[in-house]
């Protein structure tokens, strides 16, 4: 999978935390394309979103270890680190919030202090997300809006990002942020909701299983990991981007459209469409579409890859590598 912004990373030593997931081993493959020097940090966590399966055939250095235990070595002369690392599940999060603080937390201040000792210079990206936004008041949301949280995950994910943005204020380090909104795309999670209700549905289906769609009304906006790996690259040539938080999006979808048309991209399959469980309806955030003009005005990036086509890609892959997610 090769990138025309990757260009700007060509022969350079860059570092992808959390490489082994789907956002961090698309770019691992661009960046390789363009032969970049790749290290992957994954602590491999069997409940996220890592899957050895995302790395094959591609000469990178895997270093396999929590970012809290320290990655100075791995960061040594480093000019580029995507900071993709993390726990996502926002139910986990609720369940076990201790676990959360320390993936989204406690990993993400050892990541940002290795980078003070053994790169100063790096320009380090970090995956944020629409959640830190929670109930919105309209949409599409632009970044003025004000970050309420509704779930641990929200507020962990919150505090990581103000992490990055102290170390550039204070200790000079060249961070910027990507609020992402939800990621698609070959070689997510399908096992589970864990990373996604999308790769449930995707699981079921490949399956040969109906998937149930929690309330059905609510308004998403998706982008494929494609998209996002573009967007990512784009942020790391763009020298304005540092300092600053930017979001990502697309047209918003409602889940029963977008249950539609995973099931026609699929060619067949089935799905119901229940009440959202109570504990799922406490932290859930309604509707949601990011306005992404403000990077779209720095970077000229705007998702490119259209629903249809991209559902249809993901369902392809899985059906042809299904084992080694399942």
């Amino acid at each position: 999978m090769s990138s025309a912004p990757a260009q700007a990373l060509a022969g350079r030593r860059v570092v992808v935390t959390g490489g082994a997931g789907l956002i961090g081993s698309r770019l691992a493959a661009a960046l390789q394309d363009v032969a970049a020097d790749v290290t992957v940090i994954d602590a491999m966590v069997p409940e996220h979103g890592a899957n050895r399966r995302n790395l094959d055939g591609l000469a990178v250095r895997l270093v396999e270890r929590d970012l809290a235990d320290g990655v100075a070595d791995a960061l040594e002369g480093a000019e580029v680190v995507f900071n993709l690392a993390g726990q996502r599940s926002h139910t986990d999060s609720m369940a076990d919030p201790r676990t959360d603080l320390h993936h989204n937390c406690t990993a993400q201040l050892a990541l940002l202090e290795s980078g003070r000792e053994s790169a100063p210079g790096a320009t380090v990206l970090f995956a944020s997300t629409r959640q830190i936004y929670g109930r919105v008041a309209r949409i599409p949301a632009d970044e003025s809006t004000p970050i309420a949280p509704r779930d641990i995950n929200g507020v962990h994910k919150a505090a990581a990002e103000q992490f990055h943005r102290l170390y550039h204020d204070v200790y000079g380090l060249r961070t910027l942020s990507l609020r992402l909104t939800n990621t698609y795309g070959p070689g997510m999670r399908i096992r589970d909701a864990r990373q996604g209700f999308l790769g449930a549905w995707v699981g079921a289906l490949t399956r040969g299983e109906a998937f149930a769609v929690w309330g059905g009304d609510q308004l998403r906006d998706l982008n494929h990991v494609d998209d996002v790996v573009d967007a990512f690259l784009l942020a790391a040539a763009e020298p304005r981007a540092v300092g600053g938080a930017f979001n990502l999006g697309g047209p918003p979808v409602s889940l029963r459209e977008l249950a539609e048309a995973l099931v026609h991209a699929n060619g067949g399959g089935s799905y119901e469409v229940v009440p959202l469980p109570e504990e799922a309806k406490r932290i859930d955030i309604g509707d949601y579409a990011g306005d992404y003009t403000a990077f779209e005005t720095l970077t000229g990036w705007r998702p490119r890859v259209a629903l249809d086509s991209g559902l249809r890609q993901t369902l392809e892959y899985f059906r042809a590598n299904r084992e080694s997610y399942a």
